[in-house]
């Protein structure tokens, strides 16, 4: 049977992305099966003439496994833990969307790309959110905020693993493996009763419009099944490499800068972007790690402006505490999601009517 084009394109591209997997881990490279296929797409897109795509369907699969495993990490114990921590997780949350604001005020005035654009584009960790909420506003450019949020995001992927994995923390004491990925027992009956809980999961998430349902569903409802006593079977390591795989592939292909005004100038302003709010959330982790006696890799990966599911997979592989981690960066998602578009409508109004009045 003769392939599609789309059929083909995808095969290609996972062939592609299999490969960088695979020479990154080859070259033990830090988590190689999510930056390896991330590159390799990347770089192989930007050939003339080649025709990449990949399945969405198969990001969606890798999120529910990743919202799984998480969610395998709230026990009785953490989500009191998490509970207690919910001032901590509002200020540092409330200093990060303001660090990102004061940082795209700088960034545009040096660029010359107008201020809404640039604030939109660099709040940390809502990439589809803001996404949407630019095609809304009026004045902003789309394309632009897309790609400096993905490339903020990829930026983040990129750098947060060898700060990690580098000289500035010491993780010799931690386990380099996935958190509790030991022998894989199959359990049929809790199989299929947490498989049903993920499948119902993703759909409540999506009537109630959840931000990622496809994590955030499978994550809070392994979350109560955990919380309630039940124990989901563990995840095998190829499993978790196999999402990352999916993950990136997808995550790789999502870039077009072909298609933006200012190529250059957009790209450094990224970076730039991306870049001081890692160091930023670098800072504040050493302070939140002594408010809260948590390790310092946990804490700064509870802060690093990246997606949760992203941050999930390097909290795995370092064995740092999943459930503070996601806690705070679930707790970002939702602030970004519910606080975070009215402030900058209200805000965005207001610099609209303080310009006309200065104009009479």
């Amino acid at each position: 049977m003769r392939l599609t084009v789309n059929t083909s394109s995808f095969i290609f591209a996972f062939l592609i992305a299999l490969s960088g997997g695979l020479v990154f881990s080859l070259l033990s490279i830090p988590v190689p099966w999510l930056l390896g296929p991330m590159s390799a797409i990347m770089i192989a897109d930007r050939f003339k003439g080649l025709s990449l795509s990949w399945l969405r369907s198969l990001r969606d699969v890798a999120l529910m496994l990743i919202g799984y495993s998480i969610g395998l990490s709230f026990t009785s114990s953490s989500v009191e833990n998490i509970i207690e921590n919910l001032p901590a997780m509002l200020i540092m949350t409330v200093i990060l969307v303001a660090s990102a604001a004061l940082i795209s005020k700088v960034i545009s005035r040096l660029s010359g790309v107008d201020y809404p654009t640039v604030l939109i584009g660099s709040i940390p960790g809502g990439l589809s959110q803001m996404i949407i909420f630019a095609e809304e506003m009026k004045g902003i450019d789309v394309t632009t905020v897309t790609f400096l949020q993905v490339s903020r995001l990829l930026m983040i992927v990129f750098v947060v693993p060898f700060i990690i994995f580098g000289p500035v923390f010491d993780i010799s004491h931690m386990k380099n493996e996935l958190a509790g990925s030991g022998p894989f027992i199959f359990d049929p009956f809790m199989f299929f009763i947490f498989s049903i809980v993920c499948i119902l999961g993703v759909i409540i998430g999506k009537e109630l419009r959840l931000p990622t349902p496809f994590l955030l569903g499978p994550l809070l409802g392994t979350a109560i099944m955990t919380y309630s006593g039940y124990t989901g079977p563990t995840l095998p390591t190829s499993v978790m490499d196999a999402s990352q795989l999916m993950i990136g592939g997808y995550i790789g292909i999502l870039l077009k800068p072909e298609k933006l005004k200012k190529k250059a100038s957009t790209i450094i302003l990224a970076l730039l972007s991306g870049f001081l709010l890692v160091i930023g959330s670098l800072v504040l982790s050493f302070f939140l790690s002594d408010a809260l006696n948590i390790d310092i890799v946990t804490s700064f990966l509870s802060l690093a402006p990246g997606g949760m599911d992203q941050m999930g997979i390097i909290a795995h592989e370092v064995s740092a505490d999943l459930s503070i981690v996601s806690g705070f960066q679930i707790f970002r998602l939702f602030f970004i999601y519910f606080v975070v578009p009215p402030v900058l409508r209200w805000y965005f109004i207001r610099r609209k009517i303080n310009r006309k009045e200065d104009s009479h």
